[in-house]
């Protein structure tokens, strides 16, 4: 009887391992032109195809106590840890050692045969010396044609050659969360690694910059695949591998080649990127703040802030209009308008509609030349009320502790009493109230004066700012 059973099992287990084979016999055998894949047909093929593209390049440079090439958000997950420092080590830190000359490995890869090499701005920034190595062995000394750190790309250009074997460019856009893709580059000075995964998401913002729209991939980036090109099955460029999680497995990011072929090709042609600029500190829109406005959809952009003299002032734009379309083009996040903006030509003049008191007006703006403005505040002193919070006029060194900048209006949040009502409903030290029951409050007597409007029993809506985070609307009962 124990013979039959184990016969059985022994049987039942190779008709399983029958059915599995048959399956993935099935799956290897599917169609290999749609660009979508659910068991690879061969690795070892496209790693052939597309690996005279790839290049390793080895860099010296001068590395400055200062430098920081990676700004967080409150909401930062790589929780303070600067991820480009994962390509090249550990930056040295403190102001009275000399400066150290800093070995990098980085990855490229080739997009002409002209000798047009794309890279990351953070491989090759303050680089004495920027060596490329072909996967032939073949050295050459590049020369740095232009970069783009807001982007985070950089183009350096080798002596032309018909041996050159220039990537094929794909279409990022046409990228499907779960396809394959396929990283290369020299992670930890390891030439030619081939790593493979699937997209695990789009349109990924990390806090590297203004035009964050990563695509993140569980493919192995690790060290030194940093601008090495993240490849589809058909053998195309589809992201230009960038970033990675500290200490985290699977969580890789790239730059969307659509993204990086307008940057690209300004680089070559005028050595640097001019962007567009309008003016403005934008938010995406909450349900709360929906509705504070009173607005039925999500469609459209929060303004919170309009700098002096800039094109949104001089054209009319005021904070707390909702930004709902530009030449027509409906805008539904604040990562889209900033995109938009930045690929409009320098002057040109355009309309912007916007939702203003429930109403919508159309403003024509001329967008000038992106610059970096810096502000101040103003003076402060302090206030506490029954609500849990110590409030004050906005001064300088207030304003620069919290990160706020002149253009600022309304009374910063100094303290919040432990099981107050204003801590229960979610107001923070550093948040900056704005308006109280839809008035905006310039001072602390404003504040005081609308706080002290309201019966005892009934609610105080709170709009306020909050740094990494923009409006919020709280409501706290009085």
């Amino acid at each position: 009887m124990k013979s039959l059973r184990k016969a059985a099992i022994v049987v039942a287990v190779i008709f399983s391992v029958g059915i599995f084979a048959g399956a993935v016999t099935q799956l290897s055998a599917a169609p290999q032109d749609t660009g979508s894949y659910l068991v690879p047909a061969n690795f070892s093929t496209l790693a052939e195809q597309v690996k005279g593209g790839v290049v390793n390049i080895r860099v010296e440079k001068a590395v400055k106590e200062t430098e920081e090439m990676f700004y967080f958000s409150p909401r930062d997950p790589f929780q303070g840890r600067n991820p480009f420092e994962d390509f090249f080590g550990p930056l040295p830190r403190g102001n009275n050692r000399p400066t150290p000359k800093h070995r990098g490995l980085g990855s490229g890869f080739i997009i002409d045969r002209s000798g047009y090499i794309v890279t990351n701005n953070h491989v090759i920034e303050g680089t004495d010396t920027i060596v490329v190595t072909l996967s032939d062995k073949k050295e050459y000394k590049a020369k740095l044609i232009g970069r783009d750190p807001k982007t985070d790309l950089a183009l350096l250009k080798i002596e032309p050659s018909s041996d050159l074997k220039p990537l094929a460019m794909g279409d990022s856009n046409a990228l499907s969360v779960g396809e394959w893709v396929v990283a290369i580059g020299s992670p930890f000075g390891l030439e030619q690694t081939v790593t493979a995964g699937i997209v695990s998401a789009k349109g990924r913002v990390i806090g590297a910059g203004p035009y964050d729209d990563f695509i993140q991939t569980d493919a192995s980036i690790n060290p030194g695949n940093s601008g090495g090109p993240l490849i589809n099955m058909k053998g195309e460029v589809i992201g230009i591998n960038t970033a990675i999680v500290a200490g985290g497995q699977g969580i890789g990011f790239a730059i969307p080649v659509n993204l990086a072929q307008g940057i690209v090709d300004q680089l070559k042609n005028n050595g640097e990127v001019t962007r567009a600029w309008l003016g403005v500190g934008i938010q995406d829109l909450t349900e709360e703040l929906e509705n504070y406005y009173d607005i039925k959809n999500r469609t459209g952009v929060l303004v919170t802030e309009v700098y002096e003299n800039s094109p949104a002032d001089k054209g009319g734009i005021k904070v707390e209009d909702v930004i709902v379309a530009v030449d027509g083009t409906s805008v539904d996040s604040s990562r889209v308008l900033s995109g938009m903006i930045a690929n409009l030509p320098v002057g040109k003049r355009t309309r912007i509609t916007v939702l203003r008191n429930g109403k919508t007006k159309e403003l024509s703006v001329e967008v000038a030349k992106r610059t970096d403005d810096e502000m101040f505040a103003k003076k402060s002193m302090e206030e506490s009320d029954n609500l849990g919070i110590k409030v004050s006029d906005m001064s300088p060194e207030i304003a620069n502790h919290f990160g706020y900048g002149e253009s600022i209006q309304g009374v910063v949040v100094l303290e919040i009493t432990q099981g107050s009502k204003a801590e229960k409903a979610g107001v923070r030290q550093g948040d900056i109230v704005v308006a109280v029951n839809r008035v905006k409050v310039k001072t602390v007597g404003d504040y005081r004066e609308e706080v002290k409007r309201v019966d005892e029993g009934k609610e105080i809506q709170l709009l306020l700012r909050r740094g990494g985070a923009g409006f919020i609307a709280l409501a706290i009962p009085k």
